[in-house]
């Protein structure tokens, strides 16, 4: 991770009045990363499909990331959730990621700290072995990062959504070839302790 969280800041070095660094989520981010959620994603978030896969699962491994201005403040989030994207018609079950929400903070927009979030969890899921991460979202946005509508197509999400909105990236090619089916969440579950306190 430190590998990939050095790259991401060697591109954006030259900049210094854009300042911020990426860096992995800890567990004082929190309150932080909530209150910004509830700003950028507004008072709806909780009730959209790719939230009932996320309710009372933990991030996959090392895939919690932030943004932090200079003074160390959160500003920018992104998470990815183990799932299972379907199965093949051999009965393969196909293990991927769920990637969101991201969300940066409404001052510090325009700023590249979306793209910067995006391109270290692809380079963080991809070196951790992943092979695709899917996510719902605005298309011409997560297009440049490599997605696609097309790599989504025969999977589904466990309640409303948008299809073309419905988008995925293949980490190692051919990974989702063939792999049909709605997606159901895989990751470790919360403490019964912190549920109840979450609730």
């Amino acid at each position: 991770m430190a590998a990939v969280l050095d790259s991401v800041r060697a591109l954006l070095a030259p900049k210094a009045d854009m300042a911020f660094l990426i860096d992995r989520e800890n567990p004082g981010d929190v309150v932080a990363r909530e209150r910004l959620l509830d700003v950028a994603m507004g008072p709806g978030r909780r009730r959209k499909s790719s939230e009932a896969i996320r309710r009372g699962r933990i991030p996959a491994e090392g895939l919690a990331l932030v943004a932090r201005d200079a003074a160390g403040h959160v500003i920018g989030t992104v998470r990815l959730w183990a799932i299972q994207a379907g199965i093949t018609p051999k009965g393969r079950i196909v293990p991927a990621l769920l990637l969101g929400p991201l969300a940066v903070a409404s001052e510090h927009e325009g700023k590249g700290i979306g793209g910067a979030l995006m391109r270290a969890a692809i380079l963080e899921a991809r070196r951790r072995g992943h092979g695709a991460i899917l996510l719902v979202g605005d298309a011409p946005y997560y297009e440049r990062f490599g997605f696609s509508s097309e790599k989504a197509a025969t999977l589904v999400m466990p309640g409303p959504f948008e299809r073309h909105r419905f988008l995925g990236l293949e980490l190692r090619e051919g990974w989702l070839e063939g792999a049909a089916g709605i997606i159901v969440p895989a990751g470790r579950k919360l403490a019964a302790s912190t549920t109840r306190k979450a609730a």
